[in-house]
């Protein structure tokens, strides 16, 4: 049973209450062991097994609840954070923040978008344009960086029927795979910002009970994202091919050498390969006498 804990010694986490960054969330805090019961019943909910509260919110809420302190940790797309912070210092409200961990999940653009029949030769064609966003401070931004003299039209969703519906010229959206664009008839000619999701923290000092929490939970961390990008590879290996083979290893050092049962002139080998196998690598491997070769996913490691 884990000991008990009051509110003050628990760590708090802002996460979207709904959407695909939501249940990317979820699923990292269950590789790392953490279990937290459907957030559908409730906005607050309190982990089973570790000192740590999540409050569901919009994800627009999330940096402002981290910023001010409500919140210890949150977890939200880089997108919505440089927009928060960047509001924030243009009314003189900047909160103390800095970004934990850049998580492996939540990958977009923002782009700038207009309809496929309208031509496009750069950027200087947007001058005196009407531009329609959610994200205004990051396209007022890049519209400064470039020198560029056009109107932002705030919508806060929707974006994408704006030229349609006469509102705006051209859209500045977030993009992922495009098909939202598609079938709206726009095409994607710039992009001013690449978001990742990302663990915000306030900058203040934890309490010790907290701050043990928080080190606890970044290697649990840590340990799913590295064994994400990593893979366990077993083979047998004439001794005569062993230095050729293991130069062949991907990211490998120190593979374990083990004798094979019945056969003096191969060796077991096994090894954790930290860049990708390919089958590439698999048939150099097996042109170099290599045999018997598994390829297998790892769920956790602890460096």
């Amino acid at each position: 049973m884990p000991p008990i804990t009051t509110p003050k010694d628990r760590l708090r986490l802002a996460l979207q209450k709904s959407g695909r960054l939501s249940t990317d969330s979820l699923d990292l805090l269950k590789s790392c062991g953490i279990r937290v019961k459907s957030p559908k019943e409730k906005l607050l909910l309190h982990a089973e097994n570790f000192p740590i509260d999540i409050l569901f919110v919009r994800d627009d809420d999330i940096p402002q609840l981290v910023m001010d302190g409500v919140c210890d940790l949150g977890i939200v797309g880089t997108n919505v954070l440089e927009e928060a912070a960047l509001e924030r210092r243009t009314n003189g409200t900047a909160g103390g923040y800095f970004v934990e961990r850049s998580l492996d999940f939540g990958g977009c653009r923002l782009a700038l978008a207009l309809p496929e029949e309208k031509p496009y030769a750069g950027v200087k064609d947007l001058q005196g344009l009407r531009i329609a966003t959610s994200y205004p401070q990051l396209t007022r931004r890049y519209l400064d960086e470039q020198k560029i003299k056009a109107e932002v039209v705030y919508l806060s969703g929707s974006v994408e029927i704006a030229p349609r519906l006469g509102l705006a010229d051209v859209i500045c959206d977030l993009v992922a795979s495009g098909s939202t664009l598609e079938a709206n008839k726009l095409r994607a000619v710039e992009t001013i910002f690449k978001s990742t999701a990302v663990l915000l923290r306030n900058a203040r000092e934890l309490a010790a009970e907290k701050s043990h929490a928080l080190e606890i939970l970044l290697r649990r961390l840590d340990g799913v994202q590295k064994a994400a990008d990593t893979k366990y590879i077993m083979l047998h290996a004439p001794k005569a091919s062993l230095d050729q083979i293991k130069k062949l290893l991907p990211g490998s050092e120190n593979p374990t050498i083990l004798p094979l049962a019945g056969d003096d002139t191969k060796v077991a080998l096994h090894a954790v390969c930290s860049e990708a196998v390919f089958w590439e690598t698999m048939e150099s491997l097996k042109k170099a006498g290599a045999s018997s070769i598994l390829v297998l996913p790892i769920e956790k490691m602890m460096l």
